[in-house]
């Protein structure tokens, strides 16, 4: 393949994460530092490796076995250990590590001064994550043309990036209202973190069906349209909320 055809393929591997990510940042009225958002978000990007690994790690641990090429021929089964990691361990270790960039490198950063950097860090920290998964995506295509590719673009634009935007975006909510709530803040994170895995969980799920009857595109796509009209809603909210992060 030619080198400018792996750079044309790799512009639409990262185009979904930077089209959102303009989106998001436009909407700060108190601009981020330009350093940190770049921080967070090749750290967001770092974290896909090291979700690949604990997710693999976790399925191994289901069933053990030295017999490696076994393990890695079932790998795309739909058995037992795919079913569990598309509902528990991905969600669970994508939402934990992409937390975790903004707990590490932000929380206690100057510029993180007011609720709404919550959702946006944790969004940044997600569309990281969400590129190098697109890249892979891409890359890793049987029939990787420039046809295929762009489909494979849009759908993630529209999907895949933007459901970890979202779901990224509910726990910066309930991150920043747990610090408004400082006496509940453990069990108000909490929740939100459950919450956010179980949606991320579902959603999966239900990616995993379309493969099987394309009726519940319509349930992916309804509960797609209805987080965004949450996180629109919360973002908007945590907007009227008076800078009183204390970290």
């Amino acid at each position: 393949m030619p080198i400018a055809d792996y750079f044309i393929y790799a512009i639409l591997g990262l185009a979904p994460s930077l089209i959102w990510l303009l989106f998001y940042l436009h909407k700060d009225n108190r601009p981020e530092p330009k350093k940190i958002v770049l921080q967070v978000f090749l750290l967001g990007a770092l974290m896909g490796p090291v979700a690949i690994l604990l997710q693999l790690i976790s399925r191994w641990a289901c069933s053990p076995t030295t017999d490696w090429a076994l393990f890695v021929n079932t790998l795309g089964q739909n058995d037992n250990r795919f079913f569990l990691n598309i509902i528990i361990f991905a969600p669970l270790t994508e939402e934990f590590l992409k937390f975790i960039v903004v707990r590490w490198r932000v929380l206690k950063n100057p510029a993180f001064d007011e609720p709404f950097d919550a959702m946006l860090y944790l969004i940044i920290s997600a569309l990281g994550f969400a590129a190098v998964e697109n890249l892979l995506y891409i890359f890793l295509m049987p029939e990787l043309t420039l046809s295929n590719a762009l489909s494979q673009t849009l759908a993630r634009f529209l999907s895949a990036t933007f459901l970890h935007t979202l779901a990224s975006g509910i726990l910066g909510f309930f991150l920043a209202i747990s610090w408004l709530k400082f006496k509940e803040r453990k069990i108000i994170f909490a929740g939100g973190f459950i919450l956010v895995t179980v949606i991320h969980g579902f959603y999966n799920y239900l990616a995993w069906l379309i493969d099987a009857n394309g009726f519940y595109s319509f349930g992916l796509m309804a509960l797609i349209v209805t987080l965004g009209g949450v996180v629109h809603w919360q973002l908007h909210d945590l907007k009227n909320k008076s800078s009183v992060c204390k970290i």
